[in-house]
């Protein structure tokens, strides 16, 4: 399922796009704002107690008529909110939000939004439209507003085009984006020098850091923060 257009609570949808600073702002603890959209996780213990969250976010769900992103597997509930007329998070979303929690509450089940991770790719182009068209076809992606292709279904990895100057081979042209919530980045950098890794750039911290594995090939621990429009 996934968010649509609808009245909530008799009046009509408000499709006002929130910043990434006024999602923060709300407060919503078990929720973390992930490229454009808010997403929570709970350790449910079981399947059993997973499809009943499941359930009854499906039946507030209906009740709100703005539905999210839900995966259940054992033992866990992923939830993913955005509303597509807006173009992103608005208070339709973060007042679903609030009622996932309430739900989730009751049922007793653990908020663990710690580990939530966005994974994205990003490709160096010299011909930003072209590489869309190829890329869509060969993914079956749609081609986004933005400099990207994306999964219609929401589901896979978004690859995402950055401009640069034509050159020859060899020289890295994919690299990963990792996001992850703002006060577990550095432990995520910590963790990646430990594990062999180097810090190649902290330019653009908290936005994204810079890391380099054992053989130079580069990601980004990025966060919403210290970003335009946040």
């Amino acid at each position: 399922m996934s968010p649509e257009r609808g009245r909530v609570g008799g009046m009509a949808p408000d499709t006002t796009k929130l910043t990434r600073k006024q999602v923060a702002a709300e407060q919503l603890a078990d929720w973390e704002w992930l490229v454009g959209v808010i997403e929570a996780r709970y350790e449910t213990g079981g399947f059993a107690t997973g499809l009943e969250l499941v359930n009854r976010i499906g039946a507030a769900a209906e009740e709100a008529d703005h539905h999210p992103d839900l995966t259940l597997t054992w033992p866990l509930v992923h939830v993913r909110l955005v509303s597509h007329d807006a173009g992103g998070v608005t208070s339709r979303d973060v007042a679903m939000a609030r009622r996932i929690s309430e739900i989730a509450a009751d049922l007793g089940v653990t908020p663990t939004p710690h580990k939530l991770t966005k994974l994205e790719i990003g490709l160096d182009t010299a011909d930003i439209p072209a590489a869309q068209r190829f890329w869509s076809a060969v993914l079956g992606y749609d081609v986004a507003e933005y400099e990207a292709v994306v999964d219609p279904d929401g589901r896979q990895v978004e690859l995402w085009f950055q401009e640069t100057d034509a050159h020859d081979e060899p020289r890295q042209r994919f690299h990963v984006d990792v996001t992850v919530p703002p006060d577990q980045a550095q432990a995520r950098i910590d963790a990646a020098v430990a594990a062999g890794g180097t810090v190649v750039s902290t330019d653009r911290a908290p936005a994204w850091t810079v890391l380099a594995d054992p053989e130079g090939n580069k990601v980004c621990v990025c966060t919403w923060q210290g970003r335009e429009a946040d």
